[in-house]
């Protein structure tokens, strides 16, 4: 049976927030990125936030390596940058020659692997312009792995770096790979259909949460697509991610959406939200 909760999620942050993106569970605490004025923060447990990294335009999205050091896709520039633990940031890996116009979301698994996705994310340009996944070694080689992705956006890895999940925003599902010894992708199928996912998470029961922008909810659905669970809001859901102490809070960014060109309206929208979770978060992010 499908359940709602009803409860609606507690506003963690008093930050006045724009677009809120790329929630991540990192060093026992939670960080965010805020599109408008372009910077990483991290959340504090008295509510208040501060920021960590000004960074380049959005789109703007950041994970963490095994080493616990930052980095941030840089979408205009098309290359990856790393935050040092002095806090300077330097180059990762440069993605000029693979073909997206524009890159977006990131996820660093288990092994150090890297994958970042891109494509043309404009769709009054031509929506069904495919999207790919770029994987980055340690090393800072990349290569890339998976394509014909209609507007790829979140990502996870499960628990035992064996699949890889992409929420298609415009094809409306969830699709996996199988991840190979070498990080290489296989073995495309799809791992749920239905709604428009955004940024996504993994819990330990197999379960897969998304945000959904338009419909304002962010959703929990089980492998083949039976919907778990719903948690509507008041305002399109962008991302999600499961943490807290016992990994079992769903933090949750969500903002009023106006379209890209419209950021600044976007001011005060953006809420940092939490709420409980009936399995913890596992895998990565």
């Amino acid at each position: 049976m499908l359940e709602t909760q009803r409860t609606p999620p507690t506003i963690i942050s008093r930050a006045r927030l724009s677009l809120v993106e790329c929630p991540r569970w990192h060093d026992q605490q939670l960080w965010f990125a805020n599109w408008g004025p372009g910077e990483i923060r991290r959340q504090n447990l008295d509510g208040t936030s501060e920021v960590v990294v000004s960074a380049p335009a959005p789109p703007l999205s950041f994970d963490f390596l095994p080493d616990g050091r930052m980095v941030v896709v840089a979408a205009g520039e098309r290359r990856l940058l790393r935050r040092e633990v002095d806090g300077a940031l330097v180059s990762h890996s440069e993605l000029s020659a693979f073909p997206p116009t524009g890159w977006n979301e990131i996820v660093v698994d288990g092994r150090g692997n890297l994958y970042v996705n891109g494509g043309n994310l404009d769709p009054e340009v031509d929506g069904r312009a495919p999207g790919v996944i770029v994987l980055v070694k340690p090393d800072g080689s990349a290569r890339q792995v998976a394509d014909d992705l209609a507007f790829p956006n979140g990502m996870a890895v499960t628990p035992d770096n064996a699949t890889l999940i992409v929420a298609e925003s415009w094809r409306g599902r969830l699709t996996s790979f199988a991840i190979a010894s070498d990080g290489g992708l296989s073995g495309r199928r799809v791992w749920a259909q239905g709604g428009a996912p955004d940024g996504i998470c993994v819990d330990s029961e197999g379960a897969c949460w998304f945000a959904d922008v338009g419909a304002k909810k962010c959703v929990r659905v089980a492998e083949g697509g039976r919907i778990l669970e719903e948690l509507p809001l008041d305002r399109g859901a962008f991302a999600c991610v499961l943490g807290g102490p016992d990994g079992r809070t769903l933090y949750i960014t969500a903002a009023e959406w106006f379209g890209m060109d419209r950021m600044s309206e976007m001011v005060g929208t953006g809420q940092v939200l939490a709420a409980p979770a009936s399995a913890p978060g596992v895998g990565w992010p």
